[in-house]
């Protein structure tokens, strides 16, 4: 059974409580302080320098408001009924925005961006280690020279004891679900089993099913649509991706409790990682291309 499939469709309003625009707040204060590299007199690299690749980027909302911020945007996800409703967006609010259906652990960009962003737990989607170190790999392949990494991700802590075993339900009018999470802790994997209702008169009509309804003059009728789709997720520790990016050839910056913004401490819930390209696979590169020119 496939994610983000039929659940795609009421995603963005069942997390209509994700702070979106505080994660983009934070993303640019990050780059305040970091930034990629010096700025390149060649066109082109310019470009590539100020483009920021949203991976995992699923519906696209964070992809819109760093577009709005005046970013070039790049959003890869794997889950094709996200991103169409991603392109809907892009269509809607006129952004040139280049979305591609990708595995992030086989990420292949035309170029180079300055910044790559992955948010609301997408990397814990991975369920190995050599997941992580393969996509950053690709991360730090794909990144301009200094270019910079910020991640998040749910740590063991927040699957084991804070949301492990335990069903989160939520009613409304239209849309309801129910989100039973089974914790495996020898893998440290949590799979949740997602059952979602869907109003018939929202599936015939849209999204403003009692207004369509009401111009017509149907009664709306008394039936949900019902689906489910099974995900699984691991948890992580903040040392454990310290040594994955170090794998990977990556530079570790810092890493922030998402919720206080604080330090990390063994309770953490969520974690901000930044990091930044490697060096030595800068210098590499360099060689490669006076070798080449």
């Amino acid at each position: 059974m496939e994610a983000y499939t039929d659940f795609a469709k009421v995603y963005d309003e069942l997390m209509d409580d994700t702070p979106y625009e505080v994660w983009c707040d934070f993303i640019i204060e990050i780059l305040g302080r970091y930034g990629a590299g010096p700025e390149p007199t060649d066109e082109n690299l310019r470009q590539e320098r100020n483009t920021i690749l949203d991976l995992g980027c699923g519906t696209g909302t964070l992809t819109e408001l760093l577009a709005r911020k005046g970013y070039d945007m790049i959003g890869v996800d794997n889950a094709q009924e996200m991103l169409q409703i991603a392109m809907e967006k892009r269509e809607r609010s006129g952004f040139d925005i280049l979305y591609l259906m990708q595995d992030m652990r086989e990420l292949e960009l035309y170029g180079t961006v300055g910044t790559v962003v992955s948010v609301c737990d997408s990397l814990n989607y991975l369920l190995t280690e050599e997941d992580i170190v393969q996509t950053f790999e690709r991360v730090n392949n794909y990144l301009y020279p200094q270019g910079i990494f910020i991640f998040d991700f749910n740590t063991v802590y927040k699957y084991a004891v804070v949301i492990g075993d335990a069903t989160i339900a939520e009613n409304r009018e239209d849309c309801s679900f129910i989100w039973e999470n089974y914790y495996h802790e020898e893998e440290e994997i949590n799979e949740y089993d997602l059952t979602v209702f869907v109003s018939d008169v929202r599936n015939e009509f849209g999204e403003d099913g009692a207004a369509a309804e009401k111009a017509c003059g149907q009664a709306a009728p008394e039936r949900f649509r019902r689906f489910q789709e099974v995900h699984y997720q691991r948890g992580y520790r903040l040392e454990q991706m310290k040594a994955l990016l170090l794998q990977a050839g990556m530079e570790f910056l810092e890493a922030l409790d998402a919720d206080t913004r604080g330090e990390v401490t063994e309770e953490s819930e969520r974690i901000y990682v930044v990091a930044r390209k490697g060096a030595e696979t800068t210098a590499n590169q360099k060689v490669v291309s006076d070798i080449t020119e």
